[in-house]
């Protein structure tokens, strides 16, 4: 099924804005106003912007080496070759380079005209204002993204709770019918995830950076380690207490994997367990060595986990959620 999105609509309503205003304005080539808005009409406000102002420049620069090499010496298409091979670097020395196509169509007005005059230059400025200016208004609104955010963020929670309690059952049982699809999931959310804050810091002209994207980074920094702890788990030769210490450690993770920060509670339960670990006593066979100190790296792997969520300022809370927090997270 035909599916029309919001860039789409704005794009064919900022078109018939551009023409029915340089038309009403009796502007000659009045089509052409509606071609600089679409080539103006991009996903976020800040693209959108850079854009116009990109168009606006390439498009006066080519006005004037039109105007001084038509008139000097003629209007054949070698000087339209001529102005572009001028007008290509100095767009590029300008950072204005993505405006070369809109101010081609200006040169190929200028040329049909066969004499440049102020009301041809009026006429193509009336045009150039009118299709950048009705981009700019079609792009002043953007829908917000937070709504998509926080189902990213709930997705991602949601996975990492599940591997959790998949660790935890290796940990007690030593068996484990996972199909493991999370792994495979996660990563795909998380830069999916990304990309969307990335397009909701574009659509903020006063803000540089957002906690959206700090906070997708931080969980895929998380995810590296869970990847790296799931074969340390495997590894483990055989069930130790300690392992069944950590289980319970980690189901208490499972259920408080939301985005706020109060992991340094987590962080001072794991320190006080590493102690209590330490006073107990030395494993008997070479099995439970090699487990105890699989476990031993596993904690060190959690801690470096908690670490990264410990420097994480936190999530604000949505402004239609107004739940308690828990006492816990990671």
């Amino acid at each position: 099924m035909l599916k029309i999105g919001y860039r789409t609509m704005k794009t064919a309503a900022g078109t018939t804005l551009a023409i029915f205003l340089a038309q009403l304005a009796g502007l000659d080539s009045f089509p052409s106003a509606g071609i600089i808005t679409i080539l103006c009409t991009k996903v976020t406000k800040k693209k959108s912007l850079g854009a116009a102002y990109s168009r606006f420049i390439a498009c006066l620069v080519a006005m004037v080496y039109s105007t001084i090499l038509f008139e000097l010496i003629g209007y054949n298409p070698m000087i339209i070759g001529i102005i572009l091979l001028l007008l290509i670097p100095t767009t590029v020395a300008l950072k204005v380079n993505e405006g070369i196509v809109t101010s081609g169509v200006i040169i190929l007005h200028l040329y049909t005209a066969e004499h440049i005059t102020l009301d041809l230059w009026l006429n193509e400025l009336g045009l150039i204002i009118i299709g950048i200016g009705s981009a700019l208004l079609m792009n002043w609104y953007m829908p917000s993204l937070e709504n998509k955010l926080i189902d990213y963020q709930k997705k991602i929670e949601g996975n990492f709770s599940i591997i959790l309690m998949e660790l935890v059952n290796y940990l007690h049982t030593n068996v484990s019918n996972w199909d493991g699809k999370e792994i495979t999931e996660t990563p795909k959310l998380l830069a999916e995830a990304k990309t969307l804050a990335f397009r909701d810091v574009e659509n903020h002209f006063l803000r540089d950076d957002d906690v959206y994207y700090h906070y997708f980074k931080m969980r895929e920094k998380q995810f590296e380690i869970i990847e790296r702890i799931l074969p340390l788990a495997t590894n483990i030769p055989s069930k130790v207490k300690q392992s069944k210490m950590l289980g319970e450690f980690l189901i208490e993770l499972s259920n408080n994997v939301h985005p706020q920060n109060t992991a340094i509670i987590y962080l001072k339960k794991l320190d006080d367990m590493e102690q209590v670990f330490k006073k107990m006593e030395l494993p008997v066979t070479r099995e439970e060595f090699e487990s105890r100190a699989a476990l031993l790296q596993l904690m060190k792997e959690i801690e470096q986990y908690l670490q990264l969520k410990h420097s994480f300022k936190g999530l604000p809370e949505p402004k239609k959620q107004h739940e308690k927090l828990k006492m816990g997270e990671n």
